[in-house]
């Protein structure tokens, strides 16, 4: 079944997120990477090409990937996107998770307003999803959408996770019972 396109479509929030985009460098010297390494797409990642690659990930060829809207990833393959598990709400009301290359899964936000103050606080998913990263530094563009679309909203990332973390704590279980 063909998925109708304007579902694809990013929230505008992100969209303006991606126009700025984030930086991302390698130092040769340092043997070491400076800013955020997330590139978000231009579109919300297909359903099918979800299914291909959570199929892999999980080494279940059983799952597709249908809970979940990718809108984003790293160099290493790390994914960022919603989890539709609260029923009826819009895409932007979703929990925000992070699927890392080698395993690793956290819930990050408990919707894209949480998540634009994460950004807006100099992080990336793969940074939120770590110990808080005392070199981070809050990006002006990424403060001025929080502002917009999240007034009012702003916490410091650690309590943006911890909340998230808190509200379902049975991500790690769910994504556990859908690995092989």
């Amino acid at each position: 079944m063909a998925e109708n396109t304007e579902d694809l479509a990013l929230p505008t929030a992100l969209a303006e997120v991606a126009a700025i985009g984030f930086t991302w460098e390698w130092d040769e010297e340092t043997d070491e990477g400076r800013g955020v390494d997330f590139e978000i797409y231009e579109r919300i990642e297909d359903p099918a090409r979800t299914a291909w690659w959570f199929r892999l990930w999980t080494g279940n060829p059983e799952v597709d990937g249908g809970q979940f809207r990718f809108f984003g990833t790293t160099g290493a393959g790390d994914y960022a996107g919603f989890w539709l598990v609260r029923p009826g709400a819009p895409l932007i009301d979703q929990p925000v998770v992070y699927v890392g290359s080698e395993g690793e899964h956290e819930v990050l936000a408990g919707d894209l307003g949480d998540l634009l103050w994460v950004f807006a606080a100099g992080l990336g998913p793969a940074e939120a999803s770590t110990e808080s990263d005392p070199a981070a530094e809050p990006h002006a563009g990424f403060r001025a959408i929080a502002e917009r679309h999240a007034s009012g909203r702003r916490r410091p990332p650690e309590e943006i996770v911890a909340a998230a973390q808190a509200e379902f704590p049975d991500f790690h279980e769910h994504i556990a019972a859908l690995i092989r």
